[in-house]
């Protein structure tokens, strides 16, 4: 005869149901992490096509000298002019701000610039638009009947702004992410430098064969030295290619590097003990920056360690007690 007796219970819960679930979530992730461990891509198929067409137009640039010829390499779209004519008419588009937008589109990590008159194209349609679509959902179709005039207006301004801080802040994840990637290659991708350049390459054979070897440890960063490299083969002034760099990385360590490479190229100094010091620096810094981390773990793991961790321990260690003792209560004793 099968019994309908529910099971254990801990402060309310049922233990058997509570573990099946955390048992299911459990298959779930391990579930979730094989597949992203089997699906794993290329991070460097795309690169390597983008750095290609940029030495396509780079090589027609140089070559090509008829002006007319030239101006077809940088013409812009029709939907892009028309963007931008509108965005003039309203009187939202100004060249300050356009060239903040391109800077924050490079430290992101793309390339085409035009993509700066989308972002305030955006950023001036979206909070119209999710501003009425607020209003529609908060007034309109009265979603939420107990809240006050005070929390709608407010419900309706957040979705505004959101609308309005949304490309920004888009940029801004995406761009510190991409200067953390950056960070964590660069002493290892100027200890490369230092073998290349006492190995007797060139400037930009090196940076080509370091991008090569760190393309798929560091995609990020194998990415702009491999353009770099491009550059310094096809750019008149190799100070273009170098400024170029630091243009598009925000990162201090980035211009401090292309300091010295342009000073070097001017003054003739030795390229390998320079680059040497700079990675010895690095290096020291990233050590400091673990260490700062490691000692702010306790604090941080306080937090998780209450909420989390010490509930399991209660359960595991006084789960079997409390059952035992809530069945002597009940009178469903082993001997009975």
């Amino acid at each position: 005869m099968i019994s309908n007796a529910p099971g254990p219970t801990l402060l309310g819960f049922d233990v058997i149901f509570v573990g099946t679930m955390l048992a299911g979530v459990a298959a779930f992730a391990m579930i979730l992490a094989i597949y992203a461990a089997v699906t794993v891509k290329d991070p460097m198929a795309k690169r390597v096509k983008a750095l290609g067409a940029r030495r396509e137009e780079l090589k027609a640039g140089v070559v090509k000298a008829n002006a007319r010829k030239r101006a077809s390499l940088v013409r812009r779209s029709d939907s892009t002019d028309k963007v931008k004519e509108t965005l003039a008419n309203l009187k939202v588009l100004q060249q300050s701000q356009l060239e903040v937008i391109q800077q924050k589109l490079a430290w992101a990590g793309y390339r085409n610039k035009e993509l700066a008159v989308y972002i305030i194209g955006a950023r001036a349609i979206v909070p119209v638009v999710m501003g009425i679509l607020a209003f529609v959902f908060i007034y309109a179709l009265n979603a939420f009947p107990e809240w006050g005039d005070m929390k709608r207006l407010f419900a309706l301004s957040a979705a505004v702004g959101l609308g309005y801080k949304a490309p920004e802040i888009y940029l801004k994840n995406k761009a510190g992410k991409r200067t953390d990637a950056i960070r964590k290659g660069l002493p290892d991708a100027l200890d490369l430098l230092v073998i290349c350049a006492e190995a007797g390459l060139t400037v930009d054979a090196a940076f080509n064969r370091v991008a090569k070897e760190l393309g798929r440890a560091y995609p990020e960063l194998g990415d702009e030295f491999a353009l770099t490299a491009i550059e310094l083969s096809f750019l008149n002034e190799r100070k273009m290619a170098f400024n170029n760099l630091a243009y598009r990385c925000n990162l201090d360590a980035v211009k401090g590097v292309v300091t010295t490479m342009i000073q070097t190229e001017r003054y003739g100094t030795p390229l390998a003990s320079a680059l040497r010091v700079l990675s010895a620096e690095f290096r020291n810094e990233r050590m400091m920056r673990a260490e700062e981390k490691a000692a702010r773990l306790p604090a941080i793991m306080t937090v998780p360690l209450i909420l989390f961790i010490l509930p399991t321990l209660f359960i595991v260690i006084l789960g079997p007690a409390a059952c035992s003792i809530g069945d002597a209560f009940s009178g469903g004793g082993p001997g009975k």
